[in-house]
């Protein structure tokens, strides 16, 4: 029974619950145009990591060529319309892991920290821990790298060793 009336609900009232309003829909377009937006405001290193069809990435690439105010509002407004078709929550991912105000950009920073801790104060397990996470990382540099940290870390210095094992950390990362 519908909670607002005593008589049973007939199969067109069903139908109509599933069918979205104007406004909802008019809301998912302008959401994935602003996602689409966002994409043509990358950097072409972040657009080369985000999941795009050929189509997609012919549109942002005709976006950024585009001076015209009102051409840009018609190409983004298409762009949303192949934004239906593609992984959004794959792309919203990885714009949030590259967007600093995310909390997905912060749990990744922490991650990196971590390891970064881990290296300085655990040693030759750390290191291997994480020569077995990140295959494509070059040994003798992390090494090095973690050497000069800890060195740094026992001297009460900072030359900044520190900061330098992090970016290496986060370059192996991303």
């Amino acid at each position: 029974m519908n909670k607002h009336n005593k008589f049973p609900k007939n199969e067109n009232e069903d139908e109509l619950e599933d069918v979205k309003s104007r406004t909802q829909i008019k809301r998912e377009m302008e959401g994935l145009q602003a996602i689409g937006k966002k994409l043509c405001e990358c950097k072409e290193s972040i657009l080369k990591e985000v999941p795009l069809s050929d189509e997609l990435d012919d549109a942002i690439s005709t976006y950024k060529r585009i001076s015209s105010r009102e051409a840009k509002r018609r190409q983004l407004q298409y762009i949303g319309k192949l934004m239906r078709s593609e992984p959004i929550e794959d792309i919203q991912l990885i714009l949030d892991k590259h967007d600093a105000s995310s909390q997905v950009f912060a749990q990744h920073l922490h991650q990196i920290e971590a390891w970064r801790d881990r290296l300085i104060n655990d040693g030759k397990s750390a290191l291997t821990d994480f020569v077995d996470a990140h295959s494509n990382v070059e040994v003798q540099q992390l090494r090095q790298l973690t050497r000069n940290a800890i060195k740094d870390k026992d001297n009460s210095k900072n030359t900044g060793a520190a900061k330098k094992l992090f970016q290496f950390i986060k370059k192996a990362a991303d």
